[in-house]
């Protein structure tokens, strides 16, 4: 089942923006596309990750279905030029590579921010969605759970998700600090904007509402993430209304000037968060009692030190992505074997019980009772130095050869066929 495992990706590795918004699937559409795998192709353990970044397939089948799978996927998304698109994707037909990879990914050392401490949970609602199918086997069970432990131990014995690395969740984490339910006020939703939006939708204490100049966008958005939406034409009264205002107004010169927070009198304290370059508030609406200004250079500070500490940390998370891997290649060699461990076992139990018809018909029940006791006990006995034998074989990379002399000795395929 490992050499089995494979994956595409599609992320911003590879991809930009306009190509990555086209390819993103919601839950409805990841479900979608893994019902249309099971119908298309003899396929198991499929897990569909789709977030702002990235949107990739995982699966085990004994057919390299890379290239299939990315047609149908763009299929699905109504897209025509398939070999245009095709040439975005990553493919990874090797088990040890897509393996590596998914690992890579969940721990945030291929998110666009080290270190992205969104992409654990990302990862869980994956697997719920593969759970709700039931497309995750024993083997993507396994693989998920080892991730999710060594994502555990990223979290507790390294810095690696400590602080806001970007810019736009330093932002976020700067205004959850400034009061509590604050009335937010979002202008301007281009890349920056967006980001700072889905960082908030994580927080439920806060009342969002979102103003752009193209309105559909912020509808569009509004309707993903459950924010409020109004007019630009309103944004005076809108300011008045709010206690924080995330601005990233792409423009040359500021829109937030200290004439307009003059004409807005009587407002209550507000703070305003610039992440605009050009800068879209003027310095001097702190002149104006009331109002406080944060700058994208304070914020970018605070985030390029928490991503010097990220970045510090990442040799710390290779070694004990490592040392999961090893742990995870160790349990998928010892399934190898575990059939015919069972085989085995089913062969002696079968000698066992035919011996002891032949030989304890005149016993009494106490006589009996003992005796299935120590042919049990001799029969573990005896299965004990194979069993070892098996698994440390499979750690050398020889459990076939040990696999093929135990069906002939015990003729174990004859056993299955009689079964």
């Amino acid at each position: 089942m490992y050499n089995q495992f494979k994956s595409v990706s599609l992320s911003h590795r590879n991809a930009p923006l306009a190509i990555r918004e086209q390819l993103a699937l919601n839950e409805a559409e990841a479900k979608s596309m893994m019902l249309r795998l099971k119908d298309f192709f003899d396929i198991s353990d499929v897990l569909a990750v789709s977030t702002c970044n990235r949107t990739e397939i995982y699966y085990s089948s004994s057919n390299d279905l890379n290239e299939d799978i990315i047609k149908l996927l763009l299929i699905e998304k109504g897209i025509e030029d398939v070999e245009s698109f095709k040439a975005y994707f990553e493919q990874f037909s090797e088990g040890d590579a897509a393996v590596q990879h998914l690992f890579h990914v969940a721990t945030g050392l291929q998110s666009q921010v080290v270190g992205d401490m969104q992409i654990p949970n990302q990862i869980k609602h994956a697997y719920q969605w593969s759970a709700d199918l039931n497309m995750a086997g024993p083997f993507l069970h396994r693989l998920l759970h080892t991730i999710f432990f060594a994502n555990k131990r990223v979290a507790q014995e390294t810095f690696f998700r400590d602080g806001a690395a970007s810019v736009s969740y330093a932002a976020v984490e700067l205004l959850e600090g400034l009061m509590p339910n604050p009335k937010i006020l979002v202008v301007g939703l281009g890349e920056i904007g967006t980001d700072v939006c889905r960082n908030l939708s994580q927080n439920t204490n806060a009342e969002v509402t979102l103003v752009n100049r193209t309105r559909s966008k912020a509808e569009a958005l509004g309707a993903e993430l459950g924010f409020r939406v109004a007019d630009f034409a309103d944004i005076e009264s809108e300011i008045s209304n709010a206690d924080i205002i995330v601005s990233s107004i792409q423009r040359e010169e500021p829109f937030f000037t200290k004439e307009m927070m003059v004409r807005l009198r009587g407002m209550s304290f507000k703070y305003f968060i610039d992440l605009s370059v050009p800068r879209s508030v003027s310095p001097e609406v702190e002149e104006v009692p009331g109002v406080m200004l944060y700058t994208i250079d304070s914020i970018r500070s605070k985030a390029d030190e928490a991503l010097q500490r990220r970045l510090d940390a990442v040799p710390h998370v290779e070694e004990i992505i490592t040392e999961a891997v090893v742990e995870f290649n160790d349990w998928s060699r010892e399934m190898i074997v575990s059939p015919t461990i069972q085989k085995l076992k089913g062969a002696l139990e079968q000698i066992r019980k035919e011996e002891l018809g032949r030989f304890t018909k005149n016993l009494t029940e106490s006589e009996l009772e003992k005796v299935e006791r120590i042919t049990t006990s001799m029969m573990q006995k005896i299965l004990k130095l194979p069993v070892l034998q098996l698994k440390a074989a499979c750690k050398r990379g020889e459990a076939e050869t040990l696999i093929d002399v135990l069906n002939d000795l015990f003729n174990l395929e004859k056993e299955k066929e009689s079964h």
